[in-house]
């Protein structure tokens, strides 16, 4: 049976949540959180009358304790995870972080607090109220995408409080960067669209299974060989070793730097495939789930900040457990999937198989590669992300949570389950490519988020963008990374280096071509709430797609 309204699930699962509510901050019942976790089978809470707080102005009244994750069912879960994707925070539950820069770490100068008037800051942050104030197109959805107004400037959360002012002496304080340059708008950080995390489950899980198959290469290769780094048929270069045993990832392709490092011969490159931004940095949901809250709305986890510390200086504590945190990722992860639109209309129709013929041919499919393999359980959506970084959820922190993507019951359309394999048409291939021309190309960021822990190493600029996913891509604009292109014809002109090619064999295809193609993107859509088909026609209706004669 479909979701009900979330209306109706929070009412629900209200007495269960505020009866948490009315422990929170209990020492004993934290410890019995534990206690029943450990036990691996606790009891369904029952629900508890509370008191209202007459006067109390907050988005989330009450939170889940660590524990209630397992004991929920999984609607009630995920509704309380829209709650805490959609909550317009206040400064009455934490919001803000007067002590804090959204890196997490103490401000240049503790001595000007983000408090009024400096408690937002649209360039350094907190600059949201709400997840969903970014993240919500189309229909509304929160985990959508965001128009250019709500583009992110990644990096100036580096800064306390961003006035580009050369008055100030201290580095990272207000206009002064870490070399003591005077930052610009330009240069302060690297402005970024809000993407919609649509389907961003099934990617998380390809990501997961592509890094095993990586590592499980890696692990076999002795001192003196070379291997060539294939996962689910995208091929990542090669690994080498010298007869020392010493790693040489220099012929490795499409990694962050994060994922090459090596340290010596039993220091190992991760090869770690980092699905989330657009220049492949983030790992998991919740990596950049519990980043996401710290940096926009000043909303501290217990898993990155601590229990019972105030690290940011608001006389808040606990203001995300890890029951928290578990459903807002969960609620990420079982998001819809993206579809198709195919109008009933033979022009449309005919240009539609066209163009996606000559999406292939002219090589496009070489990077956004029109499906990847889910195999293994891979559809089964697990919590902890065996790979998430420290300061994250940890395998072993806490029992496994498991979610079904194929379950029919989750918010449609759902990718079928076919003979043991779920295809994911996502369109990408979750590598980086450089798609610029070189420093002077305005495509280019000003800074490299992948060396923001090397001294200087940020200021070099980057070239290299993660593949983007073109599913969904028709009603999500605007388009690149920077969301400055208002159309799709834009952004495949604007591609250079390593998608040189291909941007000129679109150039040279005719008029009728490349129309045709264009009308082959414009197909693919996030479908609206409630559609459970994955290809409709314009009236939303199931729609058999290719035609049979082309089958």
């Amino acid at each position: 049976m479909p979701f009900i309204s979330n209306f109706t699930r929070l009412l629900a699962i209200t007495a269960f949540l505020l009866g948490s509510a009315a422990v929170m901050g209990n020492p004993f019942v934290h410890a019995f959180s534990h206690a029943a976790i450990a036990a691996d089978a606790p009891a369904a809470a029952t629900p508890t009358p509370y008191p209202v707080a007459i006067g109390q102005e907050v988005a989330v009244p009450h939170h889940l304790q660590d524990g209630d994750e397992y004991t929920l069912a999984l609607p009630d879960l995920l509704a309380h995870g829209e709650l805490l994707f959609s909550a317009r925070w206040t400064a009455q539950e934490g919001a803000g972080r007067p002590l804090a820069k959204g890196t997490g770490v103490m401000l240049a100068d503790p001595s000007t607090p983000l408090r009024f008037p400096r408690n937002f800051n649209r360039v350094s942050g907190p600059d949201a109220n709400a997840c969903a104030s970014c993240h919500n197109l189309p229909y509304g959805v929160p985990g959508g995408s965001g128009d250019f107004v709500t583009n992110v400037f990644v990096l100036g959360q580096r800064f306390d409080f961003a006035t580009f002012s050369a008055d100030d002496a201290t580095p990272t304080h207000e206009g002064l960067d870490e070399r003591g340059e005077l930052a610009t708008a330009e240069t302060i950080g690297n402005l970024r669209a809000s993407v919609g995390m649509f389907g961003s489950g099934y990617i998380e899980m390809l990501a997961r299974q592509m890094t095993a198959e990586l590592q499980q290469l890696r692990d076999g290769l002795t001192p003196g060989a070379a291997i060539p780094l294939t996962a689910k048929g995208v091929h990542f270069g090669t690994l080498s070793r010298d007869y020392a045993g010493r790693w040489d990832t220099s012929q490795v392709q499409g990694l962050p730097l994060r994922s090459l490092d090596s340290s010596g011969p039993l220091n190992p490159p991760s090869l770690l495939i980092r699905p989330f931004h657009q220049s492949g940095t983030v790992i998991s949901l919740r990596e950049f789930t519990n980043s996401a809250f710290n940096h926009h709305h000043g909303i501290q986890s217990t898993e990155r900040f601590g229990i019972y510390r105030d690290p940011d200086g608001d006389g808040f504590v606990d203001e995300l457990t890890r029951a928290d945190m578990t459903a807002v990722v969960l609620y990420q992860a079982t998001l819809a999937a993206p579809g198709r639109v195919i109008p009933n209309n033979p022009a449309v129709e005919t240009a539609i198989l066209a163009g996606e013929e000559r999406f292939d041919q002219i090589g496009c499919n070489r990077c956004h590669v029109n499906s990847l393999p889910l195999t293994d359980n891979g559809w089964l959506f697990t919590e902890p992300n065996p790979y998430n970084p420290a300061l994250n959820l940890q395998p072993g922190d806490a029992p496994t949570l498991t979610v079904d993507l194929a379950d029919p019951a989750l918010p449609g359309p759902r990718l079928p389950l076919v003979d043991g394999v779920v295809q994911v048409p996502a369109y990408t291939d979750l590598k980086l490519h450089n798609i610029t021309s070189g420093p002077d190309d305005p495509n280019m960021e000003p800074l490299d988020l992948n060396r923001s822990g090397e001294p200087g190493g940020i200021f070099e600029g980057n070239p290299y963008f993660l593949t983007a996913r073109l599913w969904g891509a028709a009603n999500q604009p605007p388009y690149f990374h920077h969301g400055k292109f208002t159309t799709m014809r834009e952004a495949i002109l604007a591609h250079a280096g390593e998608a040189l090619t291909e941007r000129q064999a679109f150039a040279a295809l005719s008029q009728d071509e490349q129309n045709a193609l264009i009308e082959f993107l414009k197909s693919l859509q996030i479908l609206p709430p409630g559609t459970t088909a994955l290809v409709v026609d314009e009236l939303g209706r199931p729609k058999s797609w290719p035609p049979k004669a082309e089958q």
